[in-house]
């Protein structure tokens, strides 16, 4: 008997086309997905990554005449800082911040609070209470600026007609900063009683009717079951109010432009003196203090995700 040559065979492994298939397919999601990413990624990088470079860049060299970097200087710049004009700019950037932020939470919760007990008229209370977040930050300037004008003052002229002495709002070192801190609470209080009263309708009924039957009214029932609940929200407006007073700008620039006697001079003006203001120029110190800036944001951030974030219910 003989047998003929064997033929070998390969034998095709049967999940080879399919891999090749989910590969091609993971490809294929890859593309798109970098695809859908790019804008954003162009986007981020043109607006965040180039600015923050190239402040690191300008905060590390000095200026010519017209602002141009002209020859490196390191951390000079920085070991300027360490000046007491400095660290007065500093001290006045944490008192208006806290000006700004305890009574601006605080007022829009007491006025969520007192509205939550109206029964008529709720909507138009709130309505009315957040108005003032529609004005832009020009126009409250102007309007408190006419509030407090030395000369013919509205608020002075209604001390007068009540018997008290005048104030000096905006000319005094020690009211010119509290003036501006009462001018940016009424611009940003409308949008805390709108965050906040979002988050007491989100507040199941079931939670008050239960602490109703467990004899909680009024106070006590604010205190032990409506703010524990607006726990996200107030934390929320916390750290978003914290990042808008750290900021402020317009407001302190048409009021006081930093002054008088650089009392009301908070580390943005201060930003805004040395590289725009009298044609100084000064890119790199001014950008120098915006590092600085944007490292007591983020410790600022840090310290409230910290401490105050552990505190917080999630339902």
């Amino acid at each position: 008997m003989s047998t003929g040559p064997v033929t070998e065979r390969r034998v095709a492994s049967p999940h080879s086309s399919s891999t090749r298939h989910k590969r091609a397919r993971r490809g294929k999601d890859a593309l798109l997905a970098w695809g859908f990413l790019l804008p954003s990624a162009v986007v981020f990088a043109l607006f965040l990554v180039y600015p923050l470079g190239r402040t690191v860049y300008l905060s590390m060299h000095g200026n010519d005449i017209i602002g141009r970097p002209s020859r490196f200087v390191g951390l000079s710049h920085f070991a300027e800082m360490a000046t007491p004009q400095f660290g007065q700019t500093l001290m006045t950037t944490v008192l208006f911040t806290v000006g700004v932020v305890v009574p601006g939470v605080a007022g829009a919760l007491v006025i969520v609070l007192l509205l939550e007990g109206v029964i008529k008229g709720q909507r138009f209370l709130r309505g009315a209470f957040a108005l003032p977040f529609a004005f832009s930050v020009a126009s409250a300037s102007v309007i408190f600026s006419v509030f407090y004008s030395p000369g013919n003052s509205v608020l002075n002229g209604i001390l007068y007609r009540l018997g008290m002495d005048q104030v000096p709002w905006l000319t005094s070192q020690e009211m010119a900063l509290w003036s501006v801190c009462i001018t940016t609470v009424w611009m940003n209080l409308g949008y805390g009683v709108l965050v906040l009263a979002a988050g007491i309708g989100s507040i199941p009924k079931e939670v008050n009717e239960a602490a109703r039957i467990d004899g909680a009214t009024g106070p006590r029932l604010a205190w032990d079951v409506t703010i524990p609940m607006l726990g996200p929200q107030l934390f929320f407006l916390i750290v978003i109010s914290t990042i808008n007073a750290l900021q402020s700008f317009g407001q302190i620039h048409i009021l006081t432009a930093g002054g008088p006697v650089g009392s009301t001079t908070t580390l943005v003006y201060s930003i805004f003196q040395d590289a725009f203001a009298y044609g100084t120029s000064d890119f790199g110190r001014a950008s120098a203090q915006a590092l600085v800036l944007l490292l007591v944001v983020l410790v600022c951030t840090v310290v409230q995700f910290g401490v105050i974030e552990r505190k917080v219910h999630y339902s």
